[in-house]
C-alpha cells in the first residue's frame, strides 16, 4: 500500500466506484440506531478528498461510526457535499471512511472522537494510496494450547507474504518490522488527539521498534511469482508439532526466518533453524535497538509492516542523523522513523480481550484494524480472497483496500497446520 502524492493523483483521470467499509461484523444504519441513554449530540463528518480530487466528493460514500466503549457500530452515507450528520449519545467514537477508484484507494480515520454533551464537527481528510504489490496474507501471533501437555505455547509465530500483482516481485532487500507500541493496548506516544474533537493526529513516519530485518539476495535471488506466497518465520523455524500437535511445522524448504543468535540469543524464541532452512534465507538484522535477547512480536496485537528504502539504502538511512530517535518519556527505548511512503503493507491488529485498543498505523497504511479475539487458540488473521479478480487474472488475488477491517478475518486454525 503505497501513499500517492497529490500531484500524481491530480494528473490521472479515474472512474469512480464506491466501497462500503464495515468496522464491525454487523453494522446497523445510523438511522436505526437506538440511543443508549442521556442526551443526544450531533456529530457532523465532513469528508475531505485530497487536493486535486475534490470532484470525488459526492452522495453515497459510506461513513462508519463505532462506539469504542460499547462496541456498537453504525454506517451512514454522505450527502452530495460529502457530509453526514448523525445523532449520538455521549461517548467516544471511531470514525472511518474508505473510497476507491479503479486504481487508487482513499482512506481516513479518526480513532477517538469525543462526543460528550456537545455537538462536534469533524473534518476527515482522506489520504490517497495504491494497493501493495506484496501484502501480508496471514499473521499468526496468538499461539496455541500445549496439548497434550498442560499450558500454552507461543514460540511458533509466523507471517505469510503474498505477491498480489501481475508481475514477478523480488523479496531481495525488502524490510520487515513492527511498530511501537508492541501492543494495541499500550501507551502510544506517537499518535495524539485533537483537543477539540479527539480526532487522531499521526506522525509523518512509522515508529519501527527494536529491530529492522531485511531479506538478503543480489536483487533477483528471491523471486515471487504472481499469486505466490512466502512464509517468514518470526521465531522457531523448527517442527513444533513434534511436541505440540496444535502447532505447525515451520522447518520446510523455502521458508524464511528471522534468526540472528548474536543479537537475539534466547533459544526458547530462537532455536537454531531446522535442517530444511537454508542459511541464505535467514533475514539480516539491519539495526537492533534495545537490549532484549529475543525479538518481540506481540502475542496479543502486533502491528507489522514491510517496506523498502527509496532514494537510498536502508543501511545508509539508519546511519543518518535523524533516522533514529529516543522514544519520548523513555530513557532506553529508541525507534526508527520509517517514512510512510516507504511502506508497502501494514496491518493494525487489535486484541479482543481489551476495550482500550488504539490505532498505530496511519490511514495511509491501514485505515482500520483486525481483531484477534483471544490468544492461545491456534487462530490466525487471514486476508480475504478477491474472487472476481482471481477468476479474471487466473491466480489468487487478495483483498487490499488499505483497510484491514475489510481485508482480513479471524481464521480458526493456522493455514500451515497439517
Amino acid at each position: 500500500m503505497k501513499q500517492i502524492h497529490h500531484n500524481i493523483l491530480s494528473s490521472l483521470a479515474l472512474t469512480v466506484t464506491i466501497m462500503s467499509a464495515a468496522i464491525l461484523p454487523s453494522c446497523a444504519s445510523i438511522d436505526n440506531a437506538d440511543p443508549y441513554s442521556g442526551s443526544l449530540n450531533t456529530l457532523t463528518v465532513n469528508v475531505v478528498w485530497p487536493e486535486g480530487k475534490e470532484s470525488l466528493r459526492r452522495e453515497g460514500v459510506t461513513v462508519n461510526i463505532e462506539d469504542i466503549n460499547l462496541g456498537h457500530g453504525y454506517t451512514s452515507a454522505t450527502d452530495s457535499k460529502g457530509s453526514v450528520q448523525v445523532r449520538l449519545s455521549n461517548g467516544s467514537y471511531r470514525v472511518t471512511v474508505s473510497d476507491r477508484t479503479d486504481e487508487y484507494l482513499f482512506n481516513g480515520s479518526a480513532d477517538r472522537v469525543n462526543v460528550v454533551d456537545r455537538d462536534v464537527t469533524l473534518s476527515l481528510n482522506l489520504i490517497g494510496s495504491r494497493s501493495g504489490e506484496i501484502v501480508f496474507k496471514e499473521i499468526y501471533n496468538g499461539g496455541c494450547t500445549a496439548y497434550p501437555q498442560e499450558g500454552t505455547y507461543q514460540y511458533d509465530k509466523y507471517v505469510i507474504l503474498h505477491n498480489n500483482s501481475r508481475e514477478v516481485q523480488y523479496l531481495d532487500g525488502l524490510c520487515f518490522g513492527v511498530l511501537d507500541p508492541y501492543n494495541s493496548q499500550g501507551t502510544n506516544v506517537w499518535v495524539t488527539e485533537d483537543p477539540e474533537t479527539g480526532a487522531s493526529v499521526y506522525q509523518d513516519f512509522a515508529p519501527v521498534v527494536q529491530a529492522i530485518w531485511q531479506f538478503g539476495g543480489n536483487g533477483s535471488s528471491f523471486p515471487l511469482q504472481p499469486g505466490e506466497d512466502a512464509v517468514v518465520v518470526i521465531c522457531g523455524a523448527i517442527d513444533h508439532t513434534v511436541q505440540y500437535p496444535q502447532s505447525v511445522n515451520l522447518n520446510k524448504e523455502g521458508y524464511f526466518v528471522c534468526y540472528n543468535n548474536v543479537h537475539f540469543p534466547n533459544t526458547a524464541y530462537h532455536p537454531a533453524p531446522g535442517n530444511n532452512i537454508s542459511q541464505d534465507r535467514y533475514l539480516n538484522v539491519v539495526l537492533k535497538m534495545g537490549q532484549a535477547n529475543a525479538y518481540t512480536f506481540s502475542v496479543f496485537s502486533p502491528a507489522p509492516v514491510i517496506f523498502r528504502a527509496q532514494g537510498t539504502t536502508i543501511q545508509e538511512y539508519v546511519n543518518s542523523s535523524d533516522a533514529i530517535i529516543q522514544k519520548p518519556g523513555s530513557t532506553v527505548d529508541r525507534i526508527a522513523k520509517i517514512p510512510l511512503e516507504w511502506i508497502i503493507d501494514g496491518v493494525d491488529v487489535f486484541y479482543g480481550g481489551s476495550s482500550n485498543n488504539r490505532k498505530r498505523l496511519s490511514p495511509a497504511t491501514d485505515a482500520g484494524y483486525v481483531t484477534l479475539s483471544d490468544i492461545y487458540l491456534g487462530h490466525t488473521l487471514h486476508r480475504n480472497v478477491d474472487e472476481e479478480s482471481s477468476a479474471s487474472l487466473g491466480f489468487e488475488v487478495l483483498m487490499d483496500t488499505n483497510n484491514s477491517s475489510n481485508d482480513f478475518y479471524e481464521r480458526t486454525q493456522q493455514s500451515l497446520h497439517e
